[in-house]
């Protein structure tokens, strides 16, 4: 089969069939938990479970074409073209992973308490998926120049994944930019989208602003916000297109290079890390004293290891008040660096041998979920 005959179905609409809804949306729920999780991102498990390729084309599908059909009207035009059965599926498994692991399984908390389990996990997970893809390329496609492309994945990826986060500013124009780099990272494979908004210093600032939505300040937080999505839509727009003639012109190429990302990736998700975090302030009450939630720090002897948490920053006197009050803040913990280690060379201790063996449980789990992903592969 020749490379450009490789990929046909984006001449022909969605070829999605009902049938493979159950598939589809678990596939899309594998997409939605490696979000979750920074230094892993959807476009990893869109690789790994077979899909990449229709995800990419889906996305293409929505196009100046669609908008205009749905301002106009023309469902039924919008409905020929564009890959909705596909992208309907897909989204509605990363919804649901993203209510599971945030109000049934706080997957984000996980990552604090047991991180060497849960980055484990998506190590073995890759690192299974990398040997499987490369296994899966045609014989009549497999020569030795295929080292290059895979080493130059790999050696990107690492270099992406080693940056250091640096202060930027927030005007109108690099939060555009922003948005744009973040947005194409979310569908590469081997790169978070979270881990890039990190490198370039909007994380926190993204995150705020969502945060603010809802309260008195909504507005200017939707005006901060906009800029974000603007860039994030074209440079969605942008580069489904540039790797949807990468796919259908060098597929082989494209994937093996992907697959190098994949590899470069490994580093960051190394269950074994010195990992960093930094506290940002979300906001700050005055609560008195006697206030349950106050109560309840007071009992704290240190601050949890959690994203999210509250603690005591100082008491302050109030005028005309009788009662004592207390200054709280909301934090947000996020993880800013990470140096990893081999654990068997390090000194032993009950703690550190409890580390490596969840370490070691993680990554034993996710090489066995190899077993289901190409079970998956098969039902692309």
């Amino acid at each position: 089969m020749s490379e450009k005959n490789k990929i046909p179905e984006e001449l022909n609409g969605d070829i999605t069939q009902w049938r493979e809804a159950p598939y589809l949306m678990i596939k899309g729920f594998l997409m939605g938990s490696a979000d979750i999780v920074p230094g892993v991102s959807g476009g990893t498990m869109a690789l790994i479970t077979g899909i990449y390729d229709r995800l990419i084309f889906a996305i293409k599908s929505v196009n100046s074409r669609a908008i205009v059909s749905v301002f106009t009207f023309r469902l039924k035009d919008l409905f020929s073209y564009v890959h909705w059965k596909f992208i309907l599926l897909l989204v509605s498994g990363i919804a649901l992973a993203i209510m599971f692991f945030t109000r049934v399984v706080p997957l984000q908390v996980y990552m604090f308490t047991h991180p060497e389990i849960v980055y484990g996990l998506f190590f073995g997970l890759i690192l299974g998926s990398i040997v499987l893809l490369m296994a899966e390329i045609e014989p009549q496609n497999r020569s030795r120049k295929l080292i290059i492309p895979l080493l130059a994945g790999t050696l990107f990826g690492f270099w992406v994944v080693t940056l250091v986060p640096a202060d930027t500013p927030q005007n109108f124009w690099f939060v555009m930019l922003t948005g744009s780099i973040a947005i194409t990272a979310m569908i590469l494979p081997g790169i978070s989208g979270s881990y890039i908004l990190l490198i370039l210093g909007k994380y926190d600032y993204i995150l705020t602003q969502l945060g603010l939505i809802g309260s008195a300040h909504t507005f200017e937080a939707i005006i901060n916000i906009i800029p974000f999505a603007i860039g994030a839509v074209f440079g969605l727009a942008l580069f489904s297109r540039v790797l949807s003639w990468l796919l259908k012109n060098f597929h082989t190429i494209t994937i093996v290079v992907l697959v190098g990302f994949l590899a470069g990736s490994l580093y960051v998700i190394w269950p074994f890390q010195e990992r960093q975090y930094e506290d940002t302030v979300r906001d700050v009450q005055v609560l008195s004293a006697d206030d349950p939630v106050v109560q309840g720090l007071m009992e704290q002897e240190e601050a949890p290891n959690a994203p999210r948490f509250k603690r005591i920053s100082g008491y302050i006197e109030v005028e005309g008040s009788g009662a004592d009050h207390v200054q709280v803040e909301a934090v947000s913990r996020n993880i800013i660096s990470s140096e990893p280690f081999i654990p068997w060379l390090e000194p032993a201790g009950e703690e550190r041998e409890a580390n490596t063996r969840g370490g070691i449980t993680g990554m034993i789990i996710g090489l066995l979920m190899i077993i289901g992903i190409s079970y998956l592969r098969k039902k692309s």
